[in-house]
């Protein structure tokens, strides 16, 4: 790796696509790591009783290109079915492997270990009842908690090792042990020590078919984990274990999509994972297709565009640091990264266009109004507005046609290199500047020392992320601190698609602190109505990304368990009814969890939250903290809503936008 400081490495190369070597895991037929393919999978959401349901869902996620089928088995009964589940689909002609999922039971893991292909185990929760204390542990104390551990672990391990069965240590954000807790606190390396006590315990047995996990419904503590884990076990000398990649409770439907590549996108970047998991509040079989489709950008990746050498290497992996910029007007330094919206397709702008972009024009009280994704600025090119814009909106226009306006008042000039260098005028307040991550000579870094300029940066670079990553280390080398707008450009017709793309190569320069702003550009159309859908996508797909990798929240968040047999109550239609009711709470953040397993632990980010606590009954939280027991479920929205304004959370919605 390019890097001068070893300690943060975590990926073969900053510059250079090169996944990263691991061993191979056999789960059944399939194998994980080594030089095979990334493998997708995903978890049933039904009743695990429920043979025959189990076997039909199974069969429609294999059929959607689930290659491993994760179940639950909360207790020994489940765990008992899973040889009719598994019976069944040998007699249908599917050889898929299963996966059992267990929490808290070690003895239905035992159990299930005698009879599906590989087993999960949640090191927070395996041996540990997490009870919320605050516990002090010396260090004999703690040592004795980690005996303890390998006491009640090492029977799952012999069985593993007897019946060839695999394992995946899968650490999550929100369920850490009260131990770990006590050390290492709610952080990527508290989730990195809890699986590494379970990872050493299963070499000191010279047990080694394990895959690994690192996930949070938070993007950058996710990413920021699983970096953490392959440079800490290359620290510790231990076998290059798969890595099963997956945001938990990423939610639905777009910002289900995004979040999730923001999240698993960045990783596949770095060459970071061996399994991918797309966790969506939706059926199962949707979640295979996502997946693929993150997997399948990587497949040409080698043949990119050489990328120059990196030699310097500011950021810091494994934790969040918002690189440090000047303010211009309200771009750079401690403003929220910015949304521009690529209009230049609309060859006479009227005023309803802005409609497609959060600005609503009501012609009565003749006011303009907006929306929690209202863009900050539209970038007209050469056909400027000739309507006055909401007040606060600014428009960027290409600097031939706004050297020929008389009226420049919140009317800014874009400039490409070439016009820069030469140009007679320029605004006093703010200008824009074209530029390619490949241009960074000494001339044009020079030219960025300007105290009123901000960069549109875009690349043409197949291996997008890292080449405009390199641009931004370029200037923190020299320590220029011009605002960047980070702009790209894609052709892709399928949506999800678009989605994934783009919030992998934007959200990754999100999480590492890189971009005041982003841009999507918007593509030209006969119909203007087609240009103006594809305008509203675009404009909508940027303030997801941004509130996906934490850096801006312009909407309330749902962290919503993707559901699994579990689950007390219907995931989707409860989803869909807490939405209609909250989703005008800007900025709040809303777990919605089918069953106690994924409560209190799943949602640890969560500032409220409705958990399922048996059947028409709820349990509702601020925060961690239990607030209302047994709900009744008809009246458990309603209950939700009250502590939200008992917290001071709540406003009353006063604007929709038909």
């Amino acid at each position: 790796m390019n890097n001068t400081e070893t300690s943060k490495k975590y990926c073969n190369s900053l510059v250079e696509y090169s996944r990263r070597e691991t061993i191979p895991v056999q789960i059944g037929n399939v194998i994980i790591g080594g030089d095979n393919p990334i493998v997708v999978q995903s978890m049933t959401t039904i009743d695990t009783m429920d043979t025959e349901g189990s076997i039909a869902e199974s069969i429609r996620m294999i059929e959607s290109g689930c290659e491993i089928v994760r179940i639950t088995a909360p207790s020994l009964k489940e765990a008992e079915n899973l040889s009719l589940i598994k019976e069944g689909l040998r007699s249908r002609g599917y050889e898929t492997p299963l996966v059992a999922d267990i929490h808290f039971t070690p003895n239905a893991a035992e159990l299930a270990a005698k009879i599906v292909e590989k087993v999960r185990v949640n090191p927070g929760n395996y041996a540990d009842k997490k009870k919320f204390q605050n516990i002090e542990y010396t260090d004999a104390t703690y040592a004795e908690e980690l005996a303890r551990i390998k006491e009640r672990f090492t029977p799952l391990i012999a069985i593993c090792k007897e019946y060839g069965t695999a394992m995946r240590i899968g650490t999550n954000h929100g369920s850490l042990s009260d131990r770990i807790m006590s050390r290492y606190g709610d952080t990527p390396l508290g989730m990195v020590e809890s699986a590494l006590e379970f990872l050493r315990i299963c070499e000191a047995e010279d047990y080694h078919q394990i895959v690994l996990s690192m996930k949070a419904s938070n993007t950058q503590i996710m990413i920021q984990a699983y970096r953490l884990l392959v440079q800490k076990m290359e620290e510790e000398g231990m076998k290059p274990y798969p890595l099963h990649l997956g945001v938990t409770e990423a939610g639905e439907a777009e910002d289900g999509r995004i979040k999730s590549a923001v999240g698993i996108g960045t990783l596949l970047e770095d060459g970071i994972g061996d399994t991918v998991r797309v966790s969506l509040t939706e059926a199962p079989e949707l979640e295979a297709p996502v997946a693929q489709k993150l997997i399948d950008r990587y497949s040409n990746r080698k043949g990119h565009a050489p990328i120059a050498a990196i030699e310097f290497n500011p950021i810091n992996p494994f934790q969040y640091h918002k690189r440090k910029s000047r303010e211009v007007i309200n771009i750079g330094n401690r403003n929220v990264p910015r949304v521009i919206a690529d209009i230049r397709g609309l060859k006479t702008p009227v005023v309803s266009d802005l409609k497609s972009l959060g600005h609503f024009y009501l012609p009565e009280p003749d006011k303009w109004r907006m929306n929690d994704q209202g863009c900050d600025y539209v970038y007209s090119g050469k056909n400027e507005v000739q309507f006055m814009l909401p007040n606060g909106l600014r428009e960027l226009i290409d600097y031939p046609a706004w050297n020929k306006l008389e009226d420049k008042k919140n009317r800014h000039p874009v400039f490409t290199l070439s016009e820069l260098e030469v140009a007679e005028s320029s605004d006093e307040e703010i200008n824009f500047l074209k530029l390619d991550s490949d241009e960074i000579s000494e001339d044009v870094m020079s030219l960025l020392e300007v105290s009123n300029l901000v960069v549109l940066l875009s690349t043409s670079n197949e291996h997008a992320m890292p080449a405009l990553r390199r641009f931004f280390f370029a200037l923190e080398r020299r320590n220029l601190e011009v605002p960047v707008i980070i702009v790209r450009n894609y052709t892709i017709r399928d949506e999800e698609e678009f989605l994934i793309h783009a919030s992998t190569d934007m959200g990754g320069l999100l999480i590492e602190g890189y971009g005041d702003g982003v841009m999507l550009e918007a593509h030209s159309q006969e119909d203007k109505s087609h240009f103006l859908a594809d305008l509203k996508v675009k404009n909508e797909t940027g303030f997801g990304i941004l509130q996906a990798a934490r850096t801006r929240m312009t909407k309330t968040e749902y962290i919503s368990c993707p559901s699994c047999g579990r689950t007390l109550f219907d995931l989707q239609e409860t989803t869909a009814m807490i939405r209609k009711r909250t989703d005008h709470l800007k900025g709040v953040k809303i777990g919605i969890m089918g069953c106690i397993v994924n409560g209190p632990g799943e949602m640890a980010d969560a500032d409220f939250g409705y958990v399922g606590s048996g059947k028409g009954k709820i349990t509702l939280y601020k925060g961690q903290e239990v607030v209302k027991r047994g709900v009744p479920s008809e009246n458990a929205v309603d209950e939700l809503i009250e502590i939200i304004k008992n917290d001071d959370k709540w406003l009353e919605p006063e604007f929709v936008n038909e």
